[in-house]
């Protein structure tokens, strides 16, 4: 591997925030993967980031929320199968959509297991987790008043004779999976990108299928205390806010058996947006 030290302004990208017009344009790729790491360390970007995640986060809440709102206020038009893999498809677009501006997060367990990883840097995750939180209120308040029925019902609640502990259990389970496939595809042999968004949408979507009549796979704290914020019902709260972070560390602690500790190029550029791990740096392997 190279190392290759470049400074911000040296290339222009009309995807990359902050770049003139007038910036020359790089010759070597590896080059140009080195300063979009250096522009997510831009604080004046960070607005950007935040905008991205509250954005995908609504759009994720919209779908999720929204199917099972719409069948209760259309009874039978929305079947369980869509409404659980209709959430996958939209984060399946999502991470194509948005990843490469803030790393399509979405979700508070993913951004700390990133930064567990030591893929993140812990000062920004407050910001964003604030930023899909508003994103996912914002779903739930659009839906209720469009819809004209309570974010109640696009909430997560235990199943039937599904006790909240079992709820509970199987909440941080399914985040441990869903947690694994993020950083498996955040690693320097799959990429992320379209890999990663096949990955992440899949396993929501099969997750979903499969386990929703027992927790609801909800496997995302703001995905399920928007509705019920909105809705001021927080029953089992609980559950959707310790299952999930709880699967997240121990995702994290599976990472380290299976690949080692985190902090290299691979998963640091994934976790900040960029797609390609293409190479090693001065102090940042």
């Amino acid at each position: 591997m190279t190392h290759d030290t470049v400074s911000k302004g040296d290339f222009h990208d009309p995807e990359v925030p902050g770049h003139s017009d007038s910036t020359p344009l790089l010759a070597s790729a590896e080059q140009r993967w080195a300063t979009m790491v250096d522009n997510f360390d831009d604080p004046s970007q960070e607005w950007r980031r935040l905008c991205a995640e509250a954005f995908g986060t609504f759009f994720l809440v919209l779908v999720a929320a929204g199917g099972p709102m719409i069948d209760q206020a259309i009874p039978g038009s929305v079947g369980r199968a869509a409404a659980v893999v209709a959430p996958g498809l939209m984060v399946m677009s999502i991470i194509l959509l948005m990843g490469k501006v803030s790393g399509a997060h979405l979700n508070p367990a993913v951004s700390i297991a990133f930064s567990l990883r030591r893929d993140f840097p812990w000062r920004r995750v407050p910001a964003y987790v604030v930023a899909q939180l508003a994103g996912a209120l914002l779903a739930a308040w659009f839906l209720q008043a469009v819809i004209h029925v309570s974010a109640h019902y696009g909430s997560n609640y235990p199943g039937w004779r599904v006790t909240a502990v079992d709820a509970f259990l199987m909440e941080a389970v399914l985040t441990v999976g869903l947690v694994s496939v993020i950083l498996g595809t955040a690693s320097g042999a799959q990429q992320v990108g379209l890999f990663g968004a096949l990955g992440v949408g899949g396993y929501i979507a099969l997750a979903g299928l499969w386990s929703s009549p027992i927790s609801g796979t909800s496997m995302n704290p703001v995905r399920t205390l928007g509705p019920d914020i909105v809705a001021a019902d927080f029953s089992s709260w609980w559950v959707y806010l310790a299952g999930p972070l709880l699967g997240a560390v121990l995702a994290v602690g599976m990472a380290y058996l299976l690949r080692g500790p985190g902090g290299g190029t691979s998963g640091s550029l994934a976790a900040q947006g960029t797609i390609r791990p293409l190479i090693t740096r001065p102090g940042k392997a």
